[in-house]
């Protein structure tokens, strides 16, 4: 059904479609209006059989989710930011256990200092996991992602986050096509869990393991995601047969089969990209866009295939691994190692920084011409960080540095 809705709330709708059991709440922005939807849909009756549990912290959803699907529950939950890495321990033990549960991330910037807009390093911070990891370009994919991730969390039996961007997708209002319930289940079948606690058979699970079969058991997760890599897809199609859409998959590509210069990237700043490619292109430019879904699995074969003929790529990233650059560009590069190919990081939008068009371009200028450096803040303040670096060599308690830097801008230090 077509409507003008906020992406969060068409999230609530969606997983509400999907079926689930045990829901597990607790709020932290920019994701708590997914829960308060679904809560609201559980009062109402419209999603009998399923258990809400308003729970104490993130740590607690997360156990609370396990508990459930270890039980044979199909279970969801949501959360962003310092509330992901609150739940940190669980969310390895969800994997470890190979519990198919289904998670919301609404991305948002990890603190300190306290930022709620958006960027991609809680999820990103959680990539090594064992959790497969989609990233949604549009709320349109954001809620046919929903529905693929219980099919392929339920096939595997491992869990899986659905990554959007907060505030930008998840508070967007706009026109969604929420997928109707008759149709998820010809798409969705029933919950048959691979494994179960079950009182007639009882066993332990997550016991204590040794060196004699511990390396064993971390292969088989790799093995797992290895097998997500021909289910995405697969998936996908049939998605598609159902719906009518394209969306999901592992990649998508833009303007890519005469391609010199991709750009990559993941999530919503992909518009922006398209955008400007377009304008690029209109001039004769030979430039492309690949859009990456599945973060993890990651698909080398694919990313391989889409850009092995182009002459250069350029990552623009939402985080970043301090001390050494690029998250995504490293996964590239591993691609593209028998390529020789030009390659550069960019790293944009850190703490919700707004990426501007005109910014994009001043960036591909350098890029298409290869006098880009391979590591690139964009529309970094030089002039700033320097100040404060100078400070922090010429006094040695020169204080912290954000508020140093908001009184530099002339901007209220909290």
């Amino acid at each position: 059904m077509r409507t003008q809705i906020e992406g969060s709330l068409a999230v609530a709708q969606a997983v509400a479609a999907c079926r689930p059991q045990v829901i597990c709440a607790y709020p932290i922005s920019p994701q708590t209006h997914i829960v308060e939807g679904l809560s609201a849909i559980v009062k109402r009756g419209e999603l009998p059989g399923c258990e809400y549990l308003n729970v104490e912290s993130e740590f607690a959803a997360m156990s609370g989710a396990i508990g459930a699907s270890a039980a044979g529950a199909r279970s969801y939950t949501a959360t962003a930011s310092q509330g992901l890495l609150y739940m940190v321990e669980a969310v390895y033990n969800a994997s470890g256990l190979g519990l198919p549960i289904v998670m919301t991330v609404a991305n948002r910037a990890i603190g300190a200092p306290i930022n709620i807009w958006n960027d991609h390093t809680d999820s990103m911070s959680q990539r090594d996991s064992g959790w497969i990891q989609l990233y949604a370009e549009t709320n349109q994919e954001a809620v046919d992602l929903h529905v693929q991730a219980f099919r392929i969390a339920e096939e595997l039996s491992l869990p899986v986050m659905v990554c959007m961007d907060g505030f930008i997708l998840t508070h967007a209002v706009e026109e969604v096509d929420v997928p109707e319930a008759a149709d998820v289940a010809r798409f969705l079948p029933p919950f048959e869990p691979r494994q179960v606690l079950d009182p007639a058979n009882p066993v332990s699970i997550g016991a204590m393991v040794g060196p004699e079969a511990f390396t064993e058991v971390r292969y088989l997760a790799h093995e797992r995601q290895m097998q997500a890599l021909d289910l995405i897809p697969a998936v996908a199609a049939e998605f598609q047969a159902v719906f009518g859409r394209d969306s999901g998959g592992l990649l998508h590509t833009y303007e890519i089969e005469d391609a010199e210069t991709v750009v990559i990237a993941l999530g919503s700043v992909l518009g922006t990209i398209k955008d400007v490619v377009d304008e690029r292109r209109a001039r004769g430019e030979k430039i492309g866009v690949l859009g990456i879904t599945s973060f993890r699995p990651f698909p080398l074969k694919a990313v391989e295939a889409a850009i092995g003929n182009a002459k250069r790529f350029v990552c623009l990233e939402k985080a970043f691994s301090v001390g050494i650059g690029g998250i995504v560009s490293s996964h590239v590069r591993m691609a593209m190692s028998s390529h020789p190919i030009k390659n550069y990081t960019v790293v944009a939008g850190l703490g919700g920084r707004p990426i501007l068009k005109t910014s994009l371009n001043d960036m591909l200028d350098q890029a298409t011409t290869d006098s880009l450096e391979p590591l690139t803040f964009l529309d970094l303040d030089t002039d700033l960080v320097e100040r404060e670096i100078a400070r922090n060599r010429a006094e040695r308690r020169s204080g912290p540095a954000a508020e140093n830097m908001l009184r530099d801008l002339g901007a209220p230090a909290p």
